[in-house]
């Protein structure tokens, strides 16, 4: 989970578009086509046009990394071990996918142990897919390494200095592969069609623990060396690194969290209901086969909600709130582990069959942890969401797969439409076939392709089988298909309503109508969803007044819900609210994470007074920005076209962050505790 014109002038900014299946409900708008793939696109839909590789014919089967990490230089180098399955008898040559890497020797292992060099050649640098590495192997070796080092500029590597990190001791780096970033960090066939095991010895300074998306100890004893191993074949994408001052707090036996020390106990305590995700995803879905399930908090310059990397999710801070309202993006991951990790989409343009099957399997969680209405909540704010976008779409974008034959720019292939219509979809199948039946389905396919990669088609003739031909008359092969292949939402989709946001509603119009805000009573019991409701709801603009009555009353001004922040900045913005500026300057220099503050850097380059202050904001984040993040936010800039002399003016102390804030209490979240008893009494805002 969930792609520019200007981000193709930026060499990794265009795989954002893709990357988004990495986190919860984080798609981005589709993209303009890009420029010819390096192979021809086959009839197949089982093709990849985002790799260089040819999986056909050579695939790695086992990957044995050695690498150093160098905080100083921002880069890591070693050796990449590759043991081969050669699968085509002509084939004389092993291609690899690599980004801006030093390549500095290949060598094929020979009789003896010994090594001996490989030709090869690294081809010219191409803005989205990076070089091609051709290695010959004309004696097709079993064994082949390469020596190399990244560049400080990687891709898909964040280095943060000690400053930047909760702590202020200990410097950071961490990973993000999907969806193409892994050939940044290391040489591979970096598409989901191959998976692997991997191991790997990573050495770094003394005083920095080192984590994988593998086998980490929790009782991992810090002395700069340390070693992994993944027995599970995965695909590239969810090849995972970090290394900083971390140190673990356990949830249950299988389940734990790894945090800064500052940080860690507050994540713990957010995150308690793990385990019961766990064994509610099990009892549905068949067995975690992943052996533990463990969350990294990462710093708030993390560009996205959460990556499901195997055994090891790594989760943005800005969850951690303080009454669990925001956990369905672990949820989410976890979910991942069934949906993505255990089944996975064989190239971009299937990603639905991740993101929309996680987003399903996560309402589901939800649903069994914290009761129904939460969980229609969360429907109902993803659909308004996947409604509003839609309407910006193409026909051809709204559609959530491509028919077989069909070739289309996977970068347009992951927005809501994958997420939310893809959840949707299942939630229709659910209701029309029975939960019970459907869930046996689930069960079965997630056995049934567990360890795989598959395009839409091999879905496609399960379901016909498994489905529609075991059931007959309950769905049509036209119902079926039009979800898949038509632009906008069906008129057979299900829909669902939430009583809770109907008093949300009632509270807004009497508001609007009344200026009278609605009693404490009322709002002292909203959780989250429901203030994002509220706000959602409000007109593109408001009066000052208005503004400062909400503010004044609910302390939206500073808040520290990332989720409420990324729709009350907005508005402020559009509606010349000046009071929020200097917090929202803390809001955006503080936080890396695009979903939140996205929308409120798109508010802002609509006036020429916020497009002067949104590049301020950029310049002073810029150290802590991830390089996602920073293109992204780059690129909205570029493209800015304010009306001449558009905009307040914005006073000069509106553009200086303001004093660190207070504590804001979160809104209560009605749901159960671990033990059945009502969470902890409500503050008077959000």
């Amino acid at each position: 989970m969930i792609p520019s014109r200007f981000f193709r002038l930026a060499a990794f900014a265009a795989l954002v578009l893709i990357a988004v299946a990495a986190c919860k409900r984080e798609p981005t708008p589709a993209e303009e086509p890009v420029a010819a793939r390096p192979a021809a696109a086959s009839a197949s839909d089982d093709y990849d046009e985002h790799s260089y590789a040819e999986p056909d014919k050579v695939a790695i089967d086992d990957l044995a990394l050695d690498l150093a990490l160098d905080f100083g230089a921002r880069t890591i180098s070693g050796t990449a071990t590759y043991t081969l399955d050669w699968r085509d008898d002509t084939a004389t040559a092993l291609v690899l996918d690599t980004r801006d890497l030093t390549i500095e020797r290949v060598e094929a292992e020979a009789p003896g142990l010994a090594w001996k060099p490989l030709e090869h050649e690294l081809a010219d640098r191409d803005d989205l897919l990076g070089s091609r590495l051709t290695i010959r192997s004309p004696e097709r070796d079993v064994r082949i390494r390469v020596t190399y080092r990244t560049s400080p500029q990687a891709s898909g590597l964040q280095w943060l200095d000690a400053s930047m990190t909760e702590g202020k001791v200990t410097p950071f780096m961490f990973s993000q592969s999907q969806a193409i970033h892994a050939r940044s960090w290391v040489p591979l066939q970096d598409t989901p069609r191959v998976r692997y095991t991997y191991s790997a010895r990573v050495t770094a300074p003394a005083d920095v623990m080192v984590l994988m998306s593998a086998d980490n100890d929790p009782a991992a004893v810090r002395d700069g060396d340390y070693s992994f191993r993944m027995p599970q074949r995965i695909p590239s994408y969810l090849m995972a690194i970090a290394a900083g001052d971390l140190v673990f707090r356990p949830i249950s036996a299988r389940s734990g969290v790894w945090a800064e020390p500052a940080a860690v106990d507050r994540a713990v305590a957010e995150f308690e209901d793990t385990e019961q995700m766990i064994a509610t995803a099990e009892s549905l879905y068949g067995p975690y086969r992943w052996e533990r399930y463990d969350i990294l908090v990462l710093p708030p310059s993390f560009p996205y909600g959460g990556m499901e990397n195997p055994r090891l999710t790594f989760a943005t801070p800005t969850v951690i709130v303080g009454d669990k309202s925001l956990v369905a993006l672990i949820a989410h991951e976890l979910a991942h582990s069934w949906s993505g990790n255990l089944v996975t989409n064989s190239s971009a343009k299937d990603g639905w069959l991740n993101e929309g099957f996680t987003s399903y399997v996560e309402n589901r969680i939800i649903e069994a942890l914290y009761g129904k209405e939460r969980a229609v909540m969360e429907y109902v704010i993803s659909r308004n969401g996947l409604k509003a976008e839609i309407g910006k779409m193409s026909p051809e974008e709204q559609a959530l797969a491509v028919r077989p034959g069909v070739v289309k720019d996977p970068d347009a292939s992951l927005s809501a439409v994958s997420y939310d219509k893809g959840a949707w979809f299942l939630q229709f199948l659910e209701e029309r076939f029975g939960r019970a039946e459907f869930d046996a389905f689930l069960r079965g396919y997630f056995d049934h392709f567990a360890f795989q990669s598959i395009p839409t088609s091999r879905f496609v003739e399960y379901a016909q089988e498994h489905l529609l031909d075991a059931y007959p008359g309950r769905v049509s092969r036209e119902e079926f298909d039009a979800w898949l292949y038509e632009p906008g939402i069906p008129g057979s989709a299900p829909q669902v309503r939430s009583r809770n946001f109907g008093v949300v509603d009632s509270a807004r119009l009497a508001w609007m109508g009344s200026g009278t805000l609605p009693p404490q009573v009322i709002t002292g019991e909203w959780s989250t969803q429901e203030w994002v409701h509220f706000l959602e709801g409000l007109p593109e603009t408001l009066s000052i007044e208005q503004l400062s009555q909400l503010d004044t009353a609910y302390r939206l001004t500073g808040t520290r819900n990332g989720e409420l922040a990324q729709r009350w900045y907005p508005l402020a913005v559009r509606s010349g609210y000046v009071q929020a500026y200097p917090a929202m300057a803390d809001f955006l220099r503080r936080i890396g994470r695009r979903k939140l503050i996205m929308p409120t850097y798109q508010a802002l380059v609509a006036t020429e007074a916020g497009l002067q202050f949104a590049k301020q904001q950029l310049e002073a984040a810029r150290p802590g920005y991830h390089p996602i993040t920073t293109a992204s936010v780059e690129r909205v800039i570029a493209e800015a076209k304010p009306a001449p002399g558009s905009g307040t003016s914005l006073p000069a102390e509106a553009a200086r962050p303001a004093p660190e804030a207070g504590p804001t209490a979160p809104a209560r979240t009605r749901m159960p505790a671990a033990d059945g008893d009502p969470t902890r009494p409500a503050p008077s805002g959000p």
